[in-house]
């Protein structure tokens, strides 16, 4: 390993030179196939943080789907049901799909449309499974502990032989003190060490004290996923994995609304409609997306109207309603949201209750806490106020 690696330039073309590098002591990674890029290695070490504490809070193989210094998508290693192995497009792989290669299935996933030209990070040792998946997206780069000889075979294959793969130091621990500069100026602080485990979990003014086990482990993937999210922001999760992530907006309530309007997408990409949607033979998987997150928006005509449809399907599909996505909607339940600070009016909760909210952690601590309280009662979620605040910038 390296004390240091000059990169191409910084986050722009004209921001030369440009490095990363250790003050004492050798880089705790090493590039094994690409070249990374600036941006390239602030998602990879952000990320790998994100899948370390995932899987040290949960015990399983975690992984996350980075862009532009915020997730995309975080997961954990649970089984697929068939309908999510549909919507994640790994319906068609002919070989096993491993916990890790599951966990990047669903980081994946989630939100295929800000996935696309992602990076990557794994908990676990990429293996052959996880790395041919990677093999079929569009994405910048990996970072994880280790390769075996055949995930490293496919990776080196990838662009044209110029993936990025890079391989971190899982013992890596850095000092307790961080600095950054801007503008010619240095800020130092302390790093953001708070463990995010269920003792966070305890406190519940709510009516509805009940927090099952699947709740508590989608709010910590939630609150973790916070940790590394560009605030303010906001979280839903169901299912072992963030199904809508709001990231770096002003308003609160436009965070939660951000980050449901995602969930909502991931939930209706599961309506029969869209199930069966009658894409042609050998429509690109990017293509796909596009096509289905417009099919289900309130701009459906413009894949639906004579002369545009021929593009994509055999036939024309019948347009899915607003009456129709409502009624799906309304069928989604058990999904936990997590805040990375106070919500400080009800409006948040009523928009969270639209995508089937149940369970919610947030810091607490505004004045308008009973207001806030008030409007989970009313529809009977269960909030846990955590007393950690985890704005990330």
């Amino acid at each position: 390993m390296a004390k240091e690696l000059e990169l191409k330039y910084g986050c722009n073309p004209n921001q030369k030179p440009a490095r990363i590098f250790m003050q004492q002591g050798e880089l705790p990674l090493e590039v094994l196939n690409g070249r990374p890029g600036y941006i390239n290695f602030l998602d990879a070490l952000n990320s790998w943080q994100l899948v370390r504490e995932l899987k040290e809070a949960t015990g399983l193989a975690a992984a996350a789907s980075f862009k532009h210094v915020s997730p995309a998508g975080a997961a954990v290693g649970l089984p697929l049901s068939d309908t999510l192995r549909k919507i994640y497009f790994v319906d068609d792989v002919d070989f096993p799909l491993t916990p890790i290669a599951t966990a990047y299935a669903r980081a994946r996933g989630a939100d295929r449309m800000s996935s696309y030209g992602d990076f990557v990070a794994l908990s676990e040792t990429c293996d052959e499974a996880t790395a041919r998946l990677l093999s079929r997206e569009v994405s910048d780069g990996v970072i994880a502990p280790d390769y075996t000889p055949e995930a490293l075979e496919v990776l080196r294959k990838k662009r044209k032989g110029t993936y990025n793969v890079i391989k971190i130091d899982p013992s890596y621990r850095p000092a307790p003190v961080e600095h950054k500069d801007v503008y010619g100026v240095t800020f130092e602080q302390g790093r953001n060490e708070v463990k995010l485990d269920e003792s966070l979990l305890q406190n519940l003014p709510t009516q509805n004290k009940d927090l099952p086990a699947e709740a508590r482990r989608d709010l910590l993937i939630s609150l973790i996923t916070l940790k590394y999210t560009q605030s303010n922001s906001v979280c839903y999760a169901k299912d072992g994995q963030a199904i809508g992530i709001g990231a770096g907006q002003q308003s609160r309530i436009h965070c939660t609304r951000l980050a449901g309007n995602k969930a909502d997408i991931w939930y209706l990409r599961q309506h029969p409609k869209v199930m069966g949607l009658p894409f042609k033979e050998g429509i690109r998987r990017a293509d796909r997306d596009n096509t289905i997150d417009v099919y289900i928006s309130e701009d459906h005509d413009d894949v639906l109207r004579e002369g545009t449809w021929q593009l994509f399907f055999t036939r024309r599909p019948e347009p899915l309603t607003r009456e129709e996505k409502r009624a799906w909607l309304d069928t989604q339940t058990g999904v936990s949201l997590g805040s990375d600070a106070f919500f400080p009016f009800g409006d948040n909760i009523e928009r969270a209750h639209k995508s089937g909210v149940c369970y919610i952690a947030q810091a607490g601590g505004s004045v308008r806490d009973d207001n806030v309280i008030e409007t989970c009662d009313k529809y009977g979620i269960a909030m846990a106020f955590t007393g950690v605040r985890l704005f990330h910038h």
